[in-house]
């Protein structure tokens, strides 16, 4: 069984790229070069016809053609790893949880953070709600942290990265997540840190 990442600089593989390195899970790691448009090649093309980086294959598992399963999306890789490598998801509610917390993380946090005309809006009150939900020494769903965690806290610590002056002092929660996150070496090894 091996797994293959598709990744590179600055994409959203550095979040199934976390996930792999925290559960200790082996995987093969192809970093496609963005400004050569390695991803917009036949062979890249074949795993994601989209062309957008992540993507995964999972060749334990055969795919609608026979072939080993191919997966893009950072959130559907992340819940693939979820339910079939690793522990994190124990029942049907963990993972209709894991699921929600992942579409919240792609579809809703995403757009409030990167999308100016939305960050005015709905940035102050998601983030104000996180602040109430989260908590650096408690999972969102389960017992230990997983692929929920994951995506949202990789969110989260892109702020400091993306938007250096933005006043966090609000969110008093958030700021002790992000600090968490920033000292986990997979983490770390994950988005290219010294450790």
């Amino acid at each position: 069984m091996s797994l293959t990442l598709y990744g590179g600089q600055r994409t959203r593989a550095s979040m199934p790229r976390w996930y792999l390195e925290e559960k200790g899970i082996a995987y093969n790691l192809v970093e496609l070069d963005l400004q050569a448009k390695q991803h917009r090649e036949p062979d890249y093309l074949a795993i994601n016809p989209f062309g957008k980086l992540p993507a995964l294959v999972d060749d334990s598992l055969v795919g609608p053609d026979g072939a080993p399963l191919t997966l893009f999306e950072s959130g559907a890789i992340l819940q693939h790893l979820a339910d079939c490598h690793s522990d994190d998801i124990q029942t049907a509610s963990e993972r209709a949880l894991t699921s929600q917390w992942l579409l919240f993380a792609n579809a809703t946090l995403a757009i409030a953070l990167f999308v100016p005309s939305n960050r005015e809006r709905e940035f102050p009150r998601l983030m104000a709600e996180l602040n109430q939900q989260l908590d650096p020494a408690k999972p969102l769903v389960g017992r230990s942290w997983g692929a929920a965690d994951c995506a949202v806290q990789a969110y989260l610590a892109y702020l400091p990265i993306f938007f250096p002056d933005l006043d966090l002092s609000p969110y008093p929660t958030i700021q002790a997540v992000i600090a968490s996150v920033q000292q986990r070496p997979a983490y770390r090894k994950a988005m290219g840190m010294q450790s």
